[in-house]
């Protein structure tokens, strides 16, 4: 759904206004989404890269509603393959004594949990190595919930409705039609919602369908996993017997070969 509303050119301008609202000449032409896939997550992608003319880059990522600094390094190597693939596409070459054009990257995580006593910025060097001086910062704004109308909150509203009615319906289709129901009634991106219900849906029911999938399979890696170390206990133990009497030997290798 993160992406599927900003893939919209006038949200995405919406987004970015909201970012900048000091920018008055922005229009949806001056804005490039430069997603990058397979880089943040395995399956589900939820994050968003835009670029604004050339001097500035967004990286926008939605952190859901599980609170890791682990993204300060998955930040790290999306700004390193944004980079990359800017200047390919620019036709700059790094082995050249000409100086590179770099646009000036803005990092955002979009936290859609309750903010607790979270910080308003994380930093790479604080989180993981104690505020030391090293050789590489990344830092992120964190975005929480608050007050305002505009299209990032109504976002975090939304994810915040639907986790009320997953744990009141599971990972089920009631789920996402009152999900949609509430936030129209509410006005909370009720035009997105009303013009894209029916595909809101599908991609919903699609992603329970996906986790499901990915629980069946942990489930059967941990089956696998419980059944290899009875194999490998059984085989510790029959190393030991080895050594003993042939009786207690035989006794064993019965119990063995029944199981």
């Amino acid at each position: 759904m993160f992406l599927d509303l900003f893939q919209e050119k006038k949200n995405l301008l919406k987004l970015y206004k909201t970012l900048h609202p000091e920018d008055t000449d922005a229009t949806e032409d001056t804005l490039d989404i430069v997603t990058i896939d397979n880089v943040l997550t395995d399956n589900l992608y939820n994050d968003l890269g835009i670029m604004v003319g050339n001097n500035r880059l967004l990286l926008l990522l939605e952190a859901q509603s599980s609170w890791t600094v682990n993204i300060l390094a998955r930040i790290l190597l999306y700004l390193a393959q944004s980079y990359h693939e800017y200047f390919e596409r620019t036709s700059q070459s790094l082995y050249k004594s000409t100086k590179v054009k770099m646009p000036k990257p803005e990092l955002y995580i979009i936290y859609t949990g309750n903010r607790g006593r979270k910080p308003d910025t994380i930093s790479l060097s604080k989180e993981f190595f104690d505020g030391a001086d090293i050789d590489i910062e990344v830092k992120a704004k964190v975005i929480y919930e608050s007050e305002t109308e505009d299209i990032i909150n109504q976002y975090i509203i939304i994810c915040k409705v639907f986790d009320e009615q997953r744990k009141l319906y599971g990972m089920t289709e009631q789920t996402v039609r009152e999900t949609i129901r509430i936030c129209k009634d509410r006005n909370v991106l009720k035009e997105y919602l009303m013009n894209r219900e029916m595909e809101l849906v599908t991609i919903m029911m699609s992603l329970f369908n996906d986790e499901q999938i990915m629980k069946t399979y942990w489930k059967d890696m941990e089956n696998t996993l419980t059944d290899k170390i009875t194999h490998d206990k059984d085989r510790e133990i029959a190393e030991r017997l080895i050594r003993r009497p042939i009786y207690s030997r035989y006794i064993f290798l019965l119990r063995v070969l029944k199981a």
